[in-house]
């Protein structure tokens, strides 16, 4: 394990429901850092952030995910949200019953009594636009973008080390693909000099959309449940809008 890594992980190999989905995949993360993957529909993209995060359905077979040193992979997912990683998700759930203001609360990683939380999530409803939306229940009647918003407002106040976010444009509109990248980069403390940023994110995008919001340092493809190419996020994106992946799934094929 490399110190001066925040995230590595090491010949991972994934099943759900007893069929494999990834194969032998290594990545690092540093402090500070920002990556992307891209890949076809089924190449495992978001089943790479489920094992990371720890949800039980996601068999890791072979391999260890390494978090701040540690070793996580049997760690439970609130474990691994007390070190420091979060996550929002592609498609999050409807939770009937449960306030937006509470599930905002129960995210900060304190442990301050609740009531003296209100003024704070208050503030970052204000931030996330969703002020609104306090008192009702979680994704119950959301538009998409309205979804995504709420996802971020949870992380915003979970402040974790490592950010997992899985296509965080997906079914929103410009105006609110600008905001959430405005989030995300104060999540990701984008807004302070390379020198003094400590989180770090791990990003799914299909479109490349959220590139023109967030400074991602590397990008990979993912095809098949293994990395295939890393490089420069951007000139990946490129070659993906002139090519395809057919050139990386050709190499899988070599």
């Amino acid at each position: 394990m490399n110190s001066e890594n925040l995230l590595e992980i090491e010949d991972l190999h994934v099943s759900v429901d007893g069929r494999g989905i990834l194969h032998g995949l290594n990545l690092t993360l540093k402090p500070g850092e920002t990556h992307v993957i891209f890949g076809p529909n089924g190449s495992g993209k978001t089943t790479l952030l489920m094992s990371i995060m720890g949800f039980p359905r996601y068999k890791v077979t072979q391999g260890r995910i390494l978090f701040k040193g540690q070793d996580v992979t049997a760690l439970p997912v609130d474990g691994r949200a007390r070190l420091g990683i979060g996550i929002s998700f592609q498609r999050p759930p409807v939770v009937r019953g449960v306030k937006t203001h509470d599930m905002v609360a129960a995210c900060f990683r304190d442990k301050r009594p609740y009531e003296q939380k209100g003024a704070e999530v208050t503030q970052l409803a204000e931030r996330a636009n969703l002020l609104g939306f306090l008192e009702r229940d979680i994704n119950h009647g959301f538009s998409g973008g309205e979804i995504k918003r709420s996802e971020m407002l949870q992380l915003l106040a979970q402040n974790p080390d490592l950010a997992l976010l899985d296509e965080p444009e997906s079914g929103v509109d410009l105006e609110n693909i600008a905001l959430i990248g405005q989030l995300i980069n104060e999540l990701l403390d984008e807004t302070h000099p390379a020198c003094q940023q400590a989180h770090s994110g791990l990003i799914i995008t299909h479109t490349g959309h959220i590139l023109d919001y967030v400074n991602a340092r590397t990008g990979y493809v993912l095809c098949a449940g293994m990395i295939m190419c890393e490089g420069d996020p951007r000139d990946i994106l490129n070659s993906i809008k002139e090519k395809g992946y057919q050139e990386c799934v050709a190499c899988l094929k070599k």
